[in-house]
């Protein structure tokens, strides 16, 4: 590998040749490649980190291209998953380094095997607090650094949450501040996507290349032009059931079987199964149905509602916000 495209980075003093080696040989884990996750990924292969894994549960949508750099109108076209979109851009931005990706949902009992595999860093690209609250008790548990970060309207949060040394998300979440607006609700700015990923890139670069991560919470209002950074050393909580004396994960003893979508009006229905998609779609088409399929989901329409499913036994149902009303539409089709 030519370390010549890296050399405007090798200038900086804190990087310098040694942090670039390091760089080259780190294994970065990045949950959701939708804004946030595929800001940092496009970043970090840029930057020239030596394997980036990539964990997604979509597919492009015409929505996201108001923000999501990595995309563009064919991927929305032929709604490809994010994940293997991400990864052909990400290979043709940087052919030198290995890139993995998984069209799964972080749930999924796969994921683990990824982690087994050895992670330096874990970047969370994920849109709500289950899946974060999952990641964190996993980063716990296995040891890994990871650095969260969320974004709404014109607002961004981001901290690095070292195992052992900083309080972990569940000790933080207390002295955070309160947004109540969702994307849903307040819809989002890209400027605040690139922010909030210019700070997670920024930390991961640093526990790639062997320096200390920031030590307090990044909070800004891009939009009004405020930062702010809490000092998060007195946050951590002994008694934190994730990372104190006697931790018990409770984030890794159940997890929902539903969740809604950040911004889709979409529910995902997660079931222990798998889906024969091409034979299904055959099936279906035989019968007149009207379904499309890519290789990698099957949409069809059901009762009025679009539904996605893919090969890991997910299914989504646009159109509805109601857990009740997806579950009912899952198991009357599909069970």
């Amino acid at each position: 590998m030519s370390m010549e495209r890296y050399s405007r980075q090798m200038l900086f003093a804190p990087i310098a040749e040694n942090g670039q080696q390091n760089i080259s040989k780190g294994h970065v884990l990045i949950i959701g490649a939708g804004a946030l996750g595929s800001a940092v990924a496009e970043s970090l292969a840029r930057a020239g980190a030596g394997k980036i894994t990539i964990v997604d549960r979509d597919y492009v949508d015409e929505s996201n291209l108001q923000r999501q750099n990595l995309y563009c109108e064919e991927d929305a076209r032929t709604h490809l998953p994010k994940a293997i979109a991400a990864k052909k851009r990400l290979e043709a931005i940087n052919s030198t380094i290995r890139i993995e990706a998984h069209v799964i949902d972080a749930f999924d009992p796969k994921f683990l095997s990824v982690l087994e595999e050895g992670v330096d860093v874990i970047i969370d690209g994920t849109d709500n607090f289950e899946t974060r609250f999952y990641v964190n008790d996993l980063a716990q548990k296995y040891r890994i650094p990871w650095i969260y970060g969320s974004c709404v309207g014109s607002c961004g949060v981001s901290f690095p949450i070292i195992p052992d040394e900083t309080p972990c998300l569940r000790c933080l979440i207390g002295h955070l501040p309160a947004y109540h607006a969702t994307c849903d609700t307040a819809g989002i700015i890209a400027p605040a996507v690139q922010m909030t990923a210019a700070y997670e890139t920024t930390e991961a670069l640093k526990l790639l290349s062997g320096e200390k991560p920031r030590p307090s919470v990044a909070v800004f209002d891009i939009w009004q032009g405020e930062h702010h950074f809490i000092k998060a050393g007195k946050m951590k909580n002994k008694d934190c059931p994730s990372c104190g004396g006697h931790p018990v994960y409770p984030a890794l003893q159940s997890q929902s079987s539903a969740d809604v979508l950040c911004g889709r009006d979409t529910v995902q229905i997660r079931h222990p199964g798998t889906f024969e998609l091409e034979n299904m779609a055959r099936e279906m088409k035989a019968g007149g149905a009207a379904v499309q399929y890519n290789g990698y989901l099957m949409i069809t329409a059901l009762e009025g509602h679009r539904t996605v499913l893919f090969p890991d036994g997910r299914m989504l149902i646009h159109g509805t916000k109601d857990k009740r009303e997806a579950r009912s539409l899952y198991q009357k089709y599909f069970q």
